[in-house]
């Protein structure tokens, strides 16, 4: 099964590539409000912390479970986790806790795309829109064009459409014609048209008050408010480190299955973190928060999630070029989240090829059914609320999105620390020119980031618990009646999205160990 793998065709392909899965929308579309919402500074502080604490440590682990899983011919986290847990769990055990990995990574490739395809069809509408001046119409507010462009079928339909059509061929060329020949080509164009933004916005002065500056924007982002401290923003922030690297979702197991065993993976996994976080922190917050304070002041920062698709566009119609910029923002967004999307998807084919040993064409237009059932809702909510809420979005985003990325995180770095037989370091650093301390492990690994992840996810939960979203009628939705059953039926998808994840995975490992599950004692090693 190992030599029938595919492999990537350069370091450079699979480097852009793996950074293209974790530089995406929550780079540009989800970190700038987020920084605003929590302060700037207040909240590049503990950005920065949960980078050290959690991101590296956790990043080193999913690079060194990818590459054992690719040696034993695997490329899902399901056999991962069984593989590096059996010695301390033993099969009858480790088969169970494999399956619940493999349940919940199937619902974030599969529920988080179902809605991330959308955001990335809108990017691309708006690029369209930006380049033929579809909101220029000063009589209508950005805020209501947002809204009847969500309700509006044909707008939505479309791009929707376009963009799971045109991942679905990416995925289905493979490893090194689509994926990494997609890369090549998307991320450079990204970090180039990123500059050009850079540089406009850097250039513009104070177009509106002698108060408002982009580089008072950037002094916003940058200074340290030890005093706007907060635990919530706190809480923001480490989710937002899970979301930017593509933490807990599988992926980065995936794409590093189809490594070799002699590939340097701590090089590799620093420079993605590297390029990552250059798009994020250097790109991302260099253009949406700057432009914004230039032209709104640190009240524009606060339109939340509609920083990207309102309070820009607001200004990308009134200032010199507006069209033109707005046009490679939105290019941007849609290459950033296109590169994210086609990791999503090449995990699903994944499963299918190597549960069900579908090929590999089969196997992405059954995905693609998969992604339209699942991604309807997510359309037609708005279209029949006749309300931009999008409450099944919400959901969907609050649970799969982002609490179980958390709750993932929390069991993969437990298995390597504590339940893998080896001490997890010796995978690490094989191959690698640099290599991983040895208090990497000894202290980070088996203590600090399960520590950190612990009290991360406890105070999500309280916040969740204070928020409402245990309950019945979530808080969100209380006082809108009408949206109720998007909500209900969000998480009548993720059960039984769940329940068929958890089942398949089960099924898939009793397949291939099913003898040393009977005995349970571990018989196959590579």
């Amino acid at each position: 099964m190992e030599e029938q793998r595919e492999n990537w065709g350069s370091k450079i392909g699979f480097i852009l590539a793996m950074a293209g899965n974790s530089v995406g929308l929550g780079n540009f579309w989800r970190f700038p409000y987020q920084a605003a919402k929590y302060g700037g500074g207040a909240f590049m502080i503990p950005y920065v912390m949960a980078l050290i604490l959690i991101g590296i440590p956790l990043m080193l682990v999913e690079w060194m479970m990818g590459r054992v899983g690719g040696r034993y011919g695997h490329g899902t986290v399901g056999f991962m986790i069984y593989i590096q847990s059996r010695d301390k769990l033993k099969p009858r055990k480790a088969i169970i806790l494999g399956s619940i990995c493999g349940m919940i990574v199937i619902g974030v490739t599969l529920l988080v795309n179902s809605y991330y395809n959308h955001l990335i069809g809108w990017t691309l509408g708006y690029a369209f829109l930006s380049a033929t001046g579809g909101y220029s119409d000063m009589t209508v507010t950005t805020a209501q064009f947002f809204a009847n462009y969500v309700q509006n079928p044909v707008y939505v339909f479309t791009f929707w459409i376009i963009t799971v059509t045109i991942l679905g061929l990416a995925v289905t060329r493979g490893i090194e014609k689509g994926i990494e020949s997609w890369a090549k080509i998307m991320m450079p164009v990204l970090y180039i048209f990123g500059f050009v933004l850079i540089y406009k916005t850097l250039t513009i002065g104070a177009p509106i008050k002698p108060d408002w500056s982009a580089i008072k924007g950037l002094d916003y982002l940058w200074t340290p408010r030890w005093g706007d401290l907060s635990f919530k923003g706190t809480l923001a922030a480490a989710g937002q480190i899970f979301f930017t690297l593509s933490l807990g979702m599988g992926i980065i197991q995936n794409y590093a299955s189809y490594l070799k065993q002699d590939d340097d993976i701590v090089t590799s996994a620093m420079t993605t973190i590297g390029l990552n976080e250059f798009a994020e922190v250097i790109l991302g917050g260099s253009i949406a928060i700057p432009i914004t304070y230039a032209f709104m002041g640190v009240k524009g920062l606060s339109s939340g999630v509609g920083l990207s698709f309102i309070s820009l566009p607001n200004i990308f119609r009134i200032m010199d070029g507006g069209r033109a910029l707005g046009t490679l923002w939105f290019m941007i967004l849609f290459f950033a989240g296109f590169t994210s999307a086609i990791a999503m998807y090449n995990y699903l084919v994944t499963i299918l090829e190597e549960g069900m040993g579908m090929a590999k064409k089969k196997a992405s237009f059954f995905v693609f059914i998969g992604y339209i059932v699942v991604g309807l809702p997510v359309a037609l909510e708005p279209i029949i609320t006749k309300t931009a809420e999008l409450a099944y979005f919400t959901e969907l985003d609050n649970w799969v999105g982002t609490y179980l990325l958390v709750v993932m995180g929390l069991i993969e770095i437990i298995v390597a620390g504590w339940f893998m037989i080896d001490n997890p370091l010796i995978d690490i650093n094989h191959g690698s020119f640099w290599k991983a301390p040895k208090w990497m492990y000894t202290v980070m690994i088996k203590f600090v980031t399960p520590a950190v992840i612990i009290v991360i996810l406890t105070g999500s939960t309280i916040s969740y618990i204070n928020e409402g979203y245990f309950k019945a009628i979530p808080d969100f939705i209380a006082k809108t009646p009408v949206l109720i059953p998007w909500v209900n039926a969000a998480r009548v998808v993720i059960l039984a999205v769940f329940i068929i994840g958890f089942i398949g995975t089960y099924r898939s490992l009793k397949a291939v160990y099913g003898e040393e599950i009977v005995k349970n004692k571990v018989i196959i090693r590579k």
